[in-house]
C-alpha cells in the first residue's frame, strides 16, 4: 500500500486508508474530476507569465522581478519536484546582480487552476523564504488560504496519473 501512495506518504494513516479505498474502487479519477471538473486556459509560457507576474503582483510587489516564466518538461515528479526557482548572482562591474527565474512542469498544463495556483504560490513564495519553513507555509497561506487542502489535492491527483496514466482529457492542438 505505501508504494501506490508514495506522494501521500507523510499523512495520517486515516487518510490514506480512504485513498486507497477509492483506488480499490476505481474511483479515484471520478473523485477528482467531481471535485475539480475543469482545467485552466494558461497553455503557453506568455500566459503563465502573465498569470504568474499577476500574483506576484498581489501579494509579492517588493519581491525582485523575474526574468523567467515558464512550463518547463524537464521538470517532473521523479526529481521530486514540480516547479523550480532559481537565481543566479552576478558581478557586474561594481554591481551584484541577480536574476530570477520560476519554471513549472508542464504536468500541469492541463490541470485544474487551483494546482497551478498552487505550484505558483509555493515557487513565487521562495522568492522570500528559500526554506520550507513556518514562515514559508504561512507566506503560502496568505496568497492561497487553502494551500495545505490544495496541495493535498495534488498529491491525489499524481497519485491518479501515475496509476492510471491520465486524469483529465489533454485538448487536441489544431
Amino acid at each position: 500500500m505505501k508504494s501506490r501512495l508514495q506522494y501521500l506518504s507523510h499523512y495520517p494513516e486515516r487518510l490514506q486508508q480512504q485513498i486507497q479505498q477509492m483506488i480499490d474502487d476505481n474511483a479515484l479519477g471520478d473523485w477528482l474530476r467531481t471535485r475539480y471538473p475543469t482545467t485552466h486556459s494558461v497553455a503557453n509560457d506568455n500566459d503563465l507569465r502573465e498569470y504568474v507576474m499577476g500574483l506576484k503582483n498581489q501579494y509579492m510587489k517588493k519581491t525582485q522581478p523575474l526574468s523567467k516564466v515558464v512550463y518547463d518538461q524537464k521538470i517532473h515528479i521523479v526529481n521530486h519536484a514540480l516547479g523550480l526557482h532559481s537565481y543566479v548572482s552576478r558581478v557586474q562591474g561594481g554591481k551584484l546582480k541577480s536574476k530570477n527565474e520560476l519554471r513549472v512542469s508542464s504536468l500541469f498544463k492541463h490541470t485544474p487552476e487551483p494546482f497551478l495556483n498552487m505550484i505558483v504560490v509555493h515557487e513565487l513564495a521562495h522568492l522570500k523564504e528559500k526554506e520550507h519553513n513556518k514562515a514559508f507555509y504561512k507566506l503560502c497561506q496568505h496568497m492561497l488560504p487553502d494551500y495545505h487542502q490544495i496541495e493535498f489535492d495534488v498529491r491525489v491527483y499524481l497519485t491518479e496519473l501515475e496509476l492510471t496514466g491520465y486524469v483529465y482529457d489533454v485538448p487536441k492542438e489544431a
